[in-house]
């Protein structure tokens, strides 16, 4: 995992929609990233849904969310239809982000070993800078849980 206190590093993703989104364009703005395994997954469908619960707090901060997997566009469409997704999901087939946000890891179910995402969230600050990490983050909680650091930190 990247450490709190380093530069950000860049991405330049397609969201649902095929658009360009640089994390440079938000500077100036908190920006929330969160990494998930996979579209319509149990974990990341609650995962996700709470991050839609919680939106409206995260808009109120004038605080920018997306999430990233390697799924596809399509794929993402269907993810935010079905669950009513107020947020960009970003697509990373070519695991771009993924692996430079270190979240591409050696992965162990029931016996088996694997590499996938590990469930990451950063928080970055308006500088570009990484202000704090999640990882191994419970799903359903996720997104409170940023809500409180932030609560915390005024």
């Amino acid at each position: 995992m990247l450490n709190t206190g380093v530069k950000a590093p860049e991405i330049v993703l397609p969201d649902q929609n095929g658009r360009e989104v640089k994390l440079s364009d938000f500077l100036g703005k908190k920006v929330v990233v969160y990494f998930y395994p996979k579209d319509n997954t149990p974990g990341c469908s609650k995962q996700a849904v709470a991050f839609a619960e919680q939106f409206e707090e995260y808009r109120k901060r004038d605080i920018v969310l997306f999430g990233i997997s390697k799924d596809s566009q399509k794929s993402h469409v269907r993810f935010i239809e079905k669950y009513q997704l107020p947020f960009i999901l970003l697509s990373d087939p070519d695991l771009k982000a993924i692996q430079d946000y270190d979240v591409w890891q050696e992965k162990k179910l029931y016996g088996k070993v694997s590499m996938g995402v590990v469930r990451t969230t950063y928080l970055i600050d308006e500088q570009g800078m990484i202000q704090q990490v999640w990882n191994k983050v419970k799903p359903d909680q996720n997104a409170t849980e940023i809500l409180s650091y932030l609560d915390a930190e005024k």
